[in-house]
């Protein structure tokens, strides 16, 4: 029995003591006192002579001497990671004898002497042996529960071990086995005069169970080889001291391996007392690049590895081993144990690398810059425990392949760039960055306030609120850490209103909310630490300025006074590389870590030239001859892939005839891959040009990686064998980061030259965007054969809805892989037989939404004021239901029937979309239903369902979709934010709104504007209570979309058709007086609730209009933001002539000036000066619309109409307008040409008629002014 004293505790299978008492097992007080006085006696003189002491390179595992501020002296350590910052390094260190873990600065860091490492170290670590955790295991599909076997201690044992150890007086151990650095331990605690043993304990309490002997022995994390039994009764005879058993492997006389010398020892003081400690590893184990790292260096320090993790490794060469056992006839094992009898030796490198290569042809492939070492599975992973604990929780099936990459150096704090397939996954860099965080005392240094130490920048909103989730999620089990979501819009109130919670470290937001923010609050960034691009790729192709005017801002934050020892990373993930992450590398970045798992990503940053040819199939042969390099300037080796054998052999027989130097390797020539393999690695002199002709299915076999050019014969059959292809020429490829790449003239760039035929014309599109990714030369046929093949895939689509994103922004970005339409189809858009609602959508009408989709987008119904045909079927279904006969269950529900549903006290049609079975043991099924009309979806159960008879049946669908013209959301978004459709669904449902219809395609109604009427009957006045685009945009989150009418335009120009807005742009005012006027009044009497939307289309709450005859007398603008314009009635000059009639709008510098005439009406508008001016006039005589013009004279715009009638006008307008008068200039012209009524009626010579208008004018002004 050996007393022991606690320093540290993880968990029963890890805690850290010092022995105390006598004898040779046990630490010596004095010695260690003794140890520490001369050690800081040493290096606090040595600080005169530092660069004696200090260590020229710094490894993880090192063994060191390092400063400890809190206990303000010299400790043992060893370096466990390497985290960088602006000035110096910042370590992480494991004291050896206080088992702490600090952060130390490089210049407090000295060279272990080994005079100071004669004493073992004082802290050890324990574990309790023979006993493994166990968890409660429910299962929910048998309802039961057990207690199994787990991998990891539960929290409640952990809690429990600890109390145990607090509550004790004595403290022993009995050492049992030992296992690295682990000592496996039966302890025993003594409380209360009791003695108790704690491995039976924690098996009593159910926190733990029993391991039998060959279990732990078989125990993959226990390995047998270094595990010996120990006991204290009898030692083996010729065992080293027992006090050497408890020192680390690699100071009880092992030889170390080393890699690197690490510094020379020219200082006599340390050639005498030093060791080089920089190559060995803590755990015992030497860094070897052969027996550890199986990847390969490229030039210009690119790597390429497989899965490199040596036990992974091992397990699947076991694995090969019994597929060898068990197929001995096969003769591609047999062919492959020719080559490599003995994969498991590393004498050479080359070799080695082979022999990994050949392991398996499902293996994955990663290029990276520097050396990495992965961790193969959660247990290994360098994250807390705590969250890897939340991680099998949610059922975390990992580390994949890159997350085992890139997971260690984000962990360590360096600068990482992450592309990948599943680069959108933000596991890919939460788990470590949180482990990061936790080191509080990296941030001590970072000037006092409030701000966030991390910054996650998101390409858009939803995955930012996906990211936030994950960090709530994950968050619990590490330190607080307030994470915040950041979406703010063009609202500059709220912006400035915006305050960061207290302790909040992590922000989640996107490049525009960012900068709008930082406008106001210039100092926010000034604690941060960690910066993370997420989905890079769509940052920098949508939001590149932004990006890096925060990238810039970034930068500008390193050398604030205080942050020279404070971590700085930037983290970069994405799913393609391309310049401008190059760029963001080099500028930006310190020395990053490159991992790309993606080997198409890898080409392209290893800048492999794309080329593709199109021909015939039958011309392949001819083109592929015609494009090979016969007189290469250095030496060549293409690699010619087919997809069958006698492809294979006929290939072969041609470039052979060509005389160039030609193998060929299939699966039926197997006799001859040693003899191909041995060629190819020939060395070759320059001029010299080597070409094989293979299969895809040889490559895992031959592991080649110096091709210098890749010809794809065959079309490759998948992404992944374009990889694998690509991967072949591995050795040759050059990172544009390191510019004296350039400089190397030896260097032959890599080349895949893909040859497309019209087999292949499926794959255009793809071969198209993935040449432009790499900024390759296209040729002009691709580009005309792609549009006509993504023509032909459009006209596939024409039975599909038309796309949502084109509807609502009049545009799709994705029309490429979009399976939705894009084109107007007059069969589906324009049926035939329509419902009377959608045919009478013309003008201005009345709507109820009742279900929003989002901001824009809403289903609801038409209402008729004249007789609303659904609010008679409802009083008929009410009244049907209400016997108790008709309200009876459906025994058979059928998918498409129509029936009956009572939800809320109101009976609705719905339609069944799809019936799904009973559950096991259960009495109902449940179906989902479509409310035809409302437009909403739901699940309700059968038996909820009643017949409907076919009377009830006959009034067609009422839903209608409605769409709000001319707004989008900010920032190139293509979804509103839930933030704007909550609060217009608040608004909005259940209430009816006066709109004007745009255009009307199928089930779909665009409108603008859209606004909530209020009318006052006594005092005849209607009141605009808001206009829903109005709304939006003064809310922030909406900005002006000019172009989405015009787009849908165009659609409908394009299927021959002319839209509904050109039918009725002149008469919607008259149409909508018409659905509105009293029985009593006058059509001309009475005007349109919205015609002051007319007229100012962005009006706000004040807007009001006049109901009574005459013109409008005054409309009350107010703008909601500064980007919308009020509307202005210009003034008007007029005079005639016999034929024509002249109008002078008397306002310079139009732009977009537009004007339609009608027979007796015109209109005119057009913007100056930033403002918008429209007239929309009913003329008092008719004119001749096709001989009528708009024209530009002296910088005003001159309206001529052409008169039906050749006769004098005894005015201009059917209604007076205080801002038309007569133009006197040309007084004397008119009275020549004008006659002269004869009788007694009312000469109306022009000078009276002009005298008469403006005494109008006065009485109008007058009017109003009262």
């Amino acid at each position: 029995m050996i007393e022991v004293l606690i320093l540290k505790i993880e968990d029963p299978g890890c805690f850290w003591v010092i022995l105390k008492g006598c004898g040779s097992l046990v630490d010596n007080e004095v010695e260690y006192r003794k140890l520490h006085a001369e050690m800081n006696q040493f290096y606090n003189q040595s600080c005169r002579d530092v660069d004696e002491v200090m260590p020229l390179t710094l490894e993880e595992g090192q063994v060191c001497v390092v400063f400890c501020q809190e206990l303000r002296c010299w400790c043992r350590a060893v370096i466990k990671t390497i985290m960088s910052c602006m000035e110096h390094c910042l370590v992480e260190c494991f004291l050896v004898d206080y088992a702490k873990y600090i952060p130390v600065k490089t210049r407090d860091i000295r060279v272990a002497v080994e005079a100071f490492m004669r004493l073992p170290y004082r802290a050890r670590k324990f574990r309790l042996y023979r006993i493994k955790p166990v968890t409660l295991h429910i299962n929910f599909c048998e309802d039961t529960a057990e207690i199994v076997p787990a991998k990891i201690w539960d929290g409640a044992a952990i809690q429990y071990f600890q109390k145990l150890l607090r509550e004790t007086t004595q403290i022993e151990a009995k050492l049992c086995a030992i296992e690295d650095e682990r000592f496996d331990v039966y302890l025993y605690v003594t409380a209360q005069d009791e003695k108790v043993c704690v491995n039976d304990e924690l098996v009593a309490k159910n926190f733990a169970c029993y391991m039998s002997t060959e279990e732990n022995t078989n125990n993959p994390t226990n390995k047998p080889s270094k595990q010996s039994p120990l006991s204290l009764v009898d030692f083996p005879e010729k065992v080293i001291s027992p006090v050497l058993a408890l020192w680390p492997v690699f100071l009880q006389g092992k030889a170390p391996q080393n890699l690197k010398t690490g510094h020379t020892a020219s200082n006599p003081l340390l050639e005498k007392n030093c060791k080089n400690l920089s190559t060995t590893s803590f755990n015992g184990h030497t860094e070897s690049t052969v027996g550890v790292f199986l990847g390969f260096p490229f030039k210009e320090h690119i790597t390429i590895s497989g899965q490199t993790d040596s036990d992974l490794l091992e397990i699947v060469r076991k694995k090969q081993l019994k597929e060898m056992e068990h197929d001995e006839k096969s003769g591609c094992v047999k062919l492959l144990q020719f080559l490599n009898p003995d994969p498991l030796k590393t004498d050479h490198f080359e070799n080695e690398k082979q022999a990994f290569l050949k392991v398996s042809a499902e293996q994955h492939f990663v290029v990276f810059n520097k050396k990495i070492e992965p961790c193969s599975s959660l247990e290994t992973a360098p994250l807390l425990v705590n969250l890897k604990k939340e991680l099998l929780w949610n059922n975390f099936q990992g580390p994949t392949f890159t997350q085992s990459y890139c997971w260690p150096p984000i962990a360590r704090g360096c600068d990482v760039v992450v592309i990948s397939h599943h680069g959108n996954d933000p596991l890919l860099y939460i788990p470590p960055i949180l482990t990061f965080l936790q080191l509080r005392g990296c941030y001590k240094s970072l000037p006092s306030g409030n701000g966030p130490t991390t910054l996650i920048v998101c390409p858009g909103w939803k995955k930012a609120q996906l990211i936030f989730e994950l960090l709530k999620k994950y968050g619990r089990c590490s330190r607080p850490l307030h994470p915040l979501l950041l979406l703010v819009g063009l609202n500059n109130e709220e912006v400035k209103n915006i305050k960061l919670q207290q302790g909040c470290e992590v922000i989640v937001t996107t490049p525009y909310s960012l900068l709008r923010l930082l406008e106001h609050h210039s100092l926010l960034l000034l604690r941060l630490c960690h910066l993370v691009l997420d989905e890079v790729e769509v940052l920098l192709s949508e939001a590149s300025k932004q990006v890096f005017m925060i990238l810039e801002y970034y930068r500008k934050t390193i050398p604030v006074a205080g942050r020279e020892s404070v971590p700085r990373q930037v983290v970069v993930v994405g799913t393609r590389w391309n310049k401008h992450i190059e760029h963001v590398t080099r500028e930006f970045m310190n020395d990053p870590y490159i991992v790309i798992t993606s080997m198409e990503e890898a080409s392209v940053y290893g800048n492999v030239q794309q080329v593709v040819h199109l021909s015939l199939n039958c011309d392949k042969i001819s083109v592929l001859l015609r494009i090979l390099d016969y007189t290469p300037s250095n030496a060549q080796k293409t690699l010619l892939f087919t997809n069958s054998v006698d492809e294979t052999e006929m290939v072969y027989r041609a470039v052979e005839s060509s005389a160039i130097y030609c193998l060929k390797i299939h699966k039926e020539i197997e006799y001859r891959f040693k003899y191909v393999e041995e060629q190819w690695r020939k060395k070759f002199s320059p001029g010299t040009h080597v070409v094989l002709v293979l299969t895809d299915d040889c490559m895992k076999y031959l592991g080649i990686t110096d091709a210098t050019c890749v010809v794809h014969f065959s079309f490759p059959s998948s992404p992944s064998v374009f990889g694998i292809r690509l991967q072949s020429m591995s050795d040759n490829f050059r990172s544009g980061i390191e510019k004296s790449s350039l400089k190397d003239d030896k260097f032959t760039k890599a080349k895949s030259i893909l040859l497309l035929t019209e087999r292949n014309g499926c794959h255009a599109a793809g071969v198209l965007h993935y040449l432009e990714h790499t900024d390759a030369k296209i040729p002009p046929e691709l580009r005309d054969f792609t549009a006509g093949v993504l023509k032909a895939k459009e006209d596939m689509k024409l039975a599909r809805p038309l796309c949502h994103y084109l509807k609502a922004l009049g545009v799709c970005k994705n029309m490429r892989i979009c399976p939705d339409r894009h084109q107007v189809n007059l069969q589906i858009d324009f049926p035939p037989k329509s419902s009377d609602q959608i045919t009478s959508a013309v003008g201005y009408v009345t709507i109820l939404p009742l279900h929003i989709v989002d901001a824009t987008n809403y289903f609801g119904r038409i209402v008729d004021k004249k007789e609303d045909q659904y609010a008679i079927l409802a009083v008929e279904m009410d009244k049907y239901f209400k016997k108790a006969s008709n309200k009876v269950s459906v025994e058979m529900v059928k998918k498409l029937s129509l029936y009956g549903l009572h939800e809320e006290k109101v009976f609705h049609r719905v339609q069944v979309l799809e019936v799904f079975p009973k559950e096991e043991n259960g009495f109902f099924y449940n179906v989902t239903i479509k409310y035809i009309d409302e437009g909403r979806t739901g699940q309700v159960q059968g038996h909820q369902l009643f017949p409907l008879p076919a009377e009830l049946q006959s009034l067609p669908p009422q839903a209608v979709e409605f769409i709000v013209c001319r707004v989008k959301p900010i920032d190139n978004e293509t979804e509103w934010n839930p933030k704007i459709t909550r609060y217009i669904n608040q608004k909005i449902k259940g209430k009816l709104h006066e709109a004007r219809v745009v255009l009307t395609l199928g089930n779909t109604v665009w409108v603008d504007p859209m606004v909530q009427v209020t009318r006052l009957p006594d005092l005849k006045i209607s009141v605009n209570e808001y206009n829903i685009r109005s709304e939006i945009l003064s809310m922030g989150m909406g900005t002006d979309n000019p172009e989405h009418i015009k787009q849908l335009q165009k659609l409908c120009e394009s299927a021959k058709m002319l839209p509904p807005e050109k039918k009725t742009l002149q008469t919607s005012i008259r149409d909508m007086a018409s659905l509105q006027r009293e029985p009593e009044q006058d059509v001309d009497s009475v005007q349109s609730p919205l015609l002051g939307e007319k007229l100012s289309e962005n009006c706000n709450f004040s807007q009001t209009i006049l109901d009574q005859s005459g013109p409008i007398a005054k409309i009350e603008v107010e703008n909601a933001t500064q980007h919308h314009h009020k509307c202005f009635f210009p003034e008007i000059k007029w005079f005639q002539k016999e034929d024509t009639v002249t109008m002078k709008i008397k306002i310079r510098n139009v732009t977009d000036c537009k004007c339609e005439f009608l027979r007796n009406r015109v209109t005119f508008s057009a913007f100056s000066e930033d403002k918008f001016y429209l007239v929309d006039t009913e003329l008092y005589e008719n004119i001749l619309t096709e001989k009528s013009v708009c024209e530009i004279k002296n910088e005003e715009p001159v309206i001529i109409l052409a008169k039906e009638k050749k006769e004098s006008w005894l005015k201009l307008l059917k209604h007076k307008n205080p801002n038309v008068s007569f133009d006197f200039e040309h007084w004397e012209d008119c009275g020549n040409e004008s006659p002269f009524p004869v009788g007694a009626e009312k000469l109306h010579h022009p000078a009276t008629l002009a005298m008469e208008e403006m005494e109008e004018s006065s009485d109008s002004e007058t009017e109003s002014g009262d």
